[in-house]
Protein backbone atom coordinates (compact mmCIF):
# COMPACT_ATOMS: atom_id res chain seq x y z
CA UNK A 1 0.00 0.00 0.00
CA UNK A 2 1.32 3.56 -1.03
CA UNK A 3 1.78 6.15 1.95
CA UNK A 4 -0.06 8.33 0.03
CA UNK A 5 -3.39 5.86 0.20
CA UNK A 6 -6.12 6.83 2.31
CA UNK A 7 -8.58 3.88 3.47
CA UNK A 8 -12.07 4.46 1.94
CA UNK A 9 -13.49 0.72 2.76
CA UNK A 10 -15.46 -0.26 5.74
CA UNK A 11 -12.22 -2.21 7.37
CA UNK A 12 -9.66 -0.47 10.14
CA UNK A 13 -6.46 -1.10 9.18
CA UNK A 14 -2.73 -0.43 10.85
CA UNK A 15 -0.32 0.80 8.11
CA UNK A 16 3.39 0.45 8.93
CA UNK A 17 5.24 3.56 7.81
CA UNK A 18 8.43 4.14 5.59
CA UNK A 19 11.28 5.77 7.50
CA UNK A 20 10.46 9.17 5.65
CA UNK A 21 7.08 9.05 6.04
CA UNK A 22 7.57 8.18 9.58
CA UNK A 23 10.29 11.00 10.15
CA UNK A 24 7.84 13.77 8.13
CA UNK A 25 5.17 13.06 10.48
CA UNK A 26 6.85 13.60 13.45
CA UNK A 27 8.04 16.79 12.27
CA UNK A 28 4.50 17.88 12.67
CA UNK A 29 4.09 17.08 16.47
CA UNK A 30 4.76 19.72 18.55
CA UNK A 31 6.04 17.55 21.30
CA UNK A 32 7.03 14.00 22.40
CA UNK A 33 8.48 11.75 25.15
CA UNK A 34 12.46 11.10 25.41
CA UNK A 35 12.96 7.51 26.94
CA UNK A 36 16.47 7.45 28.51
CA UNK A 37 18.24 5.28 31.29
CA UNK A 38 18.21 6.07 34.83
CA UNK A 39 20.42 4.54 37.62
CA UNK A 40 19.68 1.74 35.38
CA UNK A 41 16.10 1.92 34.60
CA UNK A 42 14.00 3.65 31.89
CA UNK A 43 12.95 7.22 32.49
CA UNK A 44 10.35 8.92 30.34
CA UNK A 45 10.21 12.81 30.12
CA UNK A 46 8.02 15.23 27.70
CA UNK A 47 9.71 17.51 25.12
CA UNK A 48 9.24 19.67 22.10
CA UNK A 49 11.34 19.14 19.33
CA UNK A 50 12.17 19.29 15.31
CA UNK A 51 13.23 17.00 13.31
CA UNK A 52 16.19 18.75 11.00
CA UNK A 53 17.80 16.24 8.21
CA UNK A 54 16.31 13.35 9.82
CA UNK A 55 17.91 14.03 13.33
CA UNK A 56 15.40 14.51 15.87
CA UNK A 57 16.68 17.84 18.16
CA UNK A 58 15.44 18.85 21.31
CA UNK A 59 16.21 21.97 24.00
CA UNK A 60 16.08 20.95 27.60
CA UNK A 61 17.56 22.52 30.23
CA UNK A 62 22.15 21.83 31.00
CA UNK A 63 20.53 20.57 34.37
CA UNK A 64 18.13 17.90 33.79
CA UNK A 65 18.27 14.65 34.28
CA UNK A 66 17.95 13.71 30.45
CA UNK A 67 20.93 16.22 29.83
CA UNK A 68 23.23 14.85 33.06
CA UNK A 69 22.45 11.30 31.26
CA UNK A 70 23.69 12.37 27.85
CA UNK A 71 26.50 14.35 28.79
CA UNK A 72 27.67 11.72 31.26
CA UNK A 73 28.12 8.71 28.48
CA UNK A 74 29.70 9.12 25.56
CA UNK A 75 27.25 7.00 23.79
CA UNK A 76 23.66 7.61 24.88
CA UNK A 77 21.02 4.96 23.42
CA UNK A 78 17.39 6.51 23.66
CA UNK A 79 14.16 5.96 22.00
CA UNK A 80 11.24 9.38 21.11
CA UNK A 81 8.07 8.88 20.68
CA UNK A 82 5.31 11.25 19.69
CA UNK A 83 2.30 10.50 18.24
CA UNK A 84 -1.39 12.34 17.21
CA UNK A 85 -4.34 9.89 17.76
CA UNK A 86 -8.12 10.32 17.90
CA UNK A 87 -9.53 8.70 20.43
CA UNK A 88 -12.99 9.05 19.19
CA UNK A 89 -12.28 7.62 16.01
CA UNK A 90 -9.60 5.64 16.56
CA UNK A 91 -7.31 6.97 14.00
CA UNK A 92 -3.85 8.70 14.02
CA UNK A 93 -0.24 7.83 13.99
CA UNK A 94 2.39 6.75 16.45
CA UNK A 95 6.48 7.15 15.37
CA UNK A 96 9.03 5.57 17.65
CA UNK A 97 12.80 6.66 16.99
CA UNK A 98 15.31 4.89 18.45
CA UNK A 99 19.22 6.03 18.06
CA UNK A 100 22.13 7.87 20.08
CA UNK A 101 21.89 11.16 22.09
CA UNK A 102 24.64 13.83 22.07
CA UNK A 103 24.95 17.46 22.86
CA UNK A 104 25.14 19.64 19.91
CA UNK A 105 28.84 21.91 20.22
CA UNK A 106 28.73 23.53 17.19
CA UNK A 107 27.76 27.08 17.85
CA UNK A 108 25.87 27.88 14.41
CA UNK A 109 23.89 25.06 14.82
CA UNK A 110 23.35 26.20 18.48
CA UNK A 111 22.47 29.27 17.36
CA UNK A 112 19.87 28.05 14.74
CA UNK A 113 18.39 25.43 17.22
CA UNK A 114 17.98 28.29 19.78
CA UNK A 115 15.60 30.34 16.87
CA UNK A 116 13.61 27.50 15.21
CA UNK A 117 12.69 24.99 18.99
CA UNK A 118 10.90 27.36 21.21
CA UNK A 119 10.83 26.15 24.93
CA UNK A 120 7.12 25.19 25.52
CA UNK A 121 7.70 25.78 29.44
CA UNK A 122 8.59 28.81 31.33
CA UNK A 123 12.07 27.42 32.14
CA UNK A 124 15.54 28.60 30.45
CA UNK A 125 16.37 25.66 27.88
CA UNK A 126 20.23 26.12 27.56
CA UNK A 127 20.84 22.96 26.28
CA UNK A 128 20.11 21.19 22.81
CA UNK A 129 20.42 17.35 22.21
CA UNK A 130 20.11 15.82 18.89
CA UNK A 131 19.08 11.82 18.34
CA UNK A 132 20.64 10.21 15.63
CA UNK A 133 17.41 7.68 14.74
CA UNK A 134 19.04 4.31 14.30
CA UNK A 135 15.89 2.60 13.97
CA UNK A 136 12.63 4.44 12.98
CA UNK A 137 9.28 2.44 13.49
CA UNK A 138 5.91 4.33 12.89
CA UNK A 139 2.41 3.20 12.30
CA UNK A 140 -0.86 4.75 10.97
CA UNK A 141 -4.07 3.99 12.13
CA UNK A 142 -7.05 4.05 9.52
CA UNK A 143 -10.44 3.87 9.97
CA UNK A 144 -13.41 3.06 7.99
CA UNK A 145 -13.42 7.07 6.56
CA UNK A 146 -10.10 7.24 6.40
CA UNK A 147 -8.16 9.93 8.89
CA UNK A 148 -8.18 13.31 9.30
CA UNK A 149 -5.87 15.32 6.48
CA UNK A 150 -3.85 16.88 9.92
CA UNK A 151 -2.79 13.01 10.44
CA UNK A 152 -1.77 12.30 6.71
CA UNK A 153 1.35 14.42 7.13
CA UNK A 154 3.25 15.49 3.58
CA UNK A 155 3.54 13.00 0.70
CA UNK A 156 6.67 10.97 0.87
CA UNK A 157 7.83 8.48 -1.92
CA UNK A 158 7.78 5.41 -0.99
CA UNK A 159 5.53 2.04 0.01
CA UNK A 160 4.38 1.62 3.43
CA UNK A 161 2.39 -1.75 4.40
CA UNK A 162 -0.61 -2.71 5.29
CA UNK A 163 -0.04 -4.99 8.91
CA UNK A 164 -1.17 -8.52 8.42
CA UNK A 165 -4.38 -8.89 11.04
CA UNK A 166 -3.70 -12.31 11.69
Amino acid sequence: MSDSIIADDASRKVVELEREHALSLLATAPFGRVVYTRDALPAIRPVNHIVDSGVVVVRTRLTSEFSAAVHSFPIMVVAYQADDIDVVGRTGWSVVVTGTARPVTDRDRLARYHELLQPWVGLSMDDVIEIEPTLVNGIQLIGPEGIRSSQVGPEVPGEDRELDRH
